[in-house]
């Protein structure tokens, strides 16, 4: 299967988000797809992020994730949804953020000795996670009501709904739409 990383693939508002948004309906045991199941796209998704992401300014070129450390990457990926979905969910929880996602950005930066140019994708969605922890930002995350991925609401309002209105926006209302019209239609 292949996939391509469209603008609408990161609307997360931060590389770590992106990242963690990369499985596909997480909750949905028959439908659930994980992007990065296909090695090749380690690679696409470096490139696709250099020019994407909205840290895109922060990491200007990314490399792919380096062979022999996909597993560590995805791990991270878990603990960064886990923690931040827990966040926006049920508030700040320093216990947890300890035991688990403290640990897996530790263990990426203790991977990277250097500071390697292109970046690694796991090294920068790393530092990502570690600046989203600590800004002000983590008040506005917000979880899409349909596809359940994270996202940071900048707006002036706080008043987003969804990760991208242009897909998942017009999905709900085009549902709300058929949903009128079936109740309109029937006796």
């Amino acid at each position: 299967m292949t996939f391509r990383w469209t603008p609408h693939r990161f609307t997360g508002g931060a590389l770590a988000l992106d990242v963690a948004n990369s499985v596909i309906l997480r909750f949905d045991e028959k439908r659930r797809t994980d992007r990065f199941a296909v090695p090749e796209q380690f690679g696409a998704f470096a490139e696709a992020a250099s020019e994407l992401s909205a840290e895109r300014t922060d990491f200007p070129e990314l490399a792919p994730v380096a062979d022999g450390r996909q597993a560590d990457f995805i791990g991270l990926r878990e603990a960064i949804d886990a923690h931040f979905r827990h966040r926006t969910l049920h508030g700040a929880d320093d216990h947890r953020l300890v035991a688990g996602l403290l640990g897996r950005l530790s263990a990426t930066f203790a991977a990277h000795t250097s500071n390697p140019d292109p970046c690694p994708v796991d090294l920068a969605t790393a530092r990502s996670a570690l600046k989203l922890i600590a800004s002000p930002e983590t008040e506005r995350l917000k979880i899409c009501p349909n596809c359940e991925w994270l996202f940071i609401d900048r707006s002036k309002n706080q008043s987003r709904t969804w990760c991208d209105m242009s897909v998942c926006g017009n999905r709900a209302k085009a549902r709300l739409h058929y949903e009128k019209r079936r109740k309109e239609a029937s006796p």
